[in-house]
């Protein structure tokens, strides 16, 4: 299982780098434009991916800023705000490499944001939440893209898969 993860946040990272290549390319105005998303705009919805995983990396390790506010816009600065998805990237990836499979199948407890409660649950399954969120916010970070410039890089799992040699052509 832990193999699993690793490949999830490599995905992560990978894809991550290739939303933020196609963000860099639009114009200040279409950045921070309201595009209907659920947060607003692609400025928002990249800060919102941020925010998510630093809530959730802060539940898991303890460790690190935790935003109060799931729309938070943590960074105004497009610059900034790639550095703080890059390291959070890298922060990720250790994270879950230095996981196994005991860590993987026990349980922890944290607080939930909003509506707040105490929440048990089993770490993996909590992982699988963390990389489906990230997946769901990149699709609508991919579709505000899409509808600005007409294109937007594909995020596919299997490309990643085909490049690393996972997935062979035959």
């Amino acid at each position: 299982m832990k193999h699993r993860y690793s490949r999830l946040a490599l995905y992560n990272s990978w894809a991550n780098r290739r939303l933020y290549d196609a963000a860099a390319s639009l114009g200040d105005a279409d950045y921070r434009a309201d595009r209907g998303a659920f947060f607003k705009s692609m400025h928002g919805t990249l800060n919102h991916l941020l925010v998510g995983d630093r809530l959730w990396m802060r539940r898991l390790t303890g460790e690190g800023d935790a935003p109060t506010r799931l729309d938070a816009i943590l960074f105004e600065d497009f610059g900034e705000l790639r550095r703080a998805r890059e390291i959070e990237d890298r922060r990720i990836e250790a994270f879950v490499d230095g996981l196994d499979e005991k860590a993987l199948d026990a349980s922890f407890s944290y607080s939930t944001l909003t509506n707040p409660a105490r929440v048990e649950q089993v770490l993996s399954e909590a992982l699988d939440h963390f990389f489906n969120h990230q997946t769901h916010h990149r699709g609508q970070a991919h579709c505000i893209l899409t509808a600005i410039t007409g294109n937007a890089p594909s995020l596919d799992l299997v490309l990643l898969q085909r490049e690393k040699g996972w997935a062979k052509k035959q």
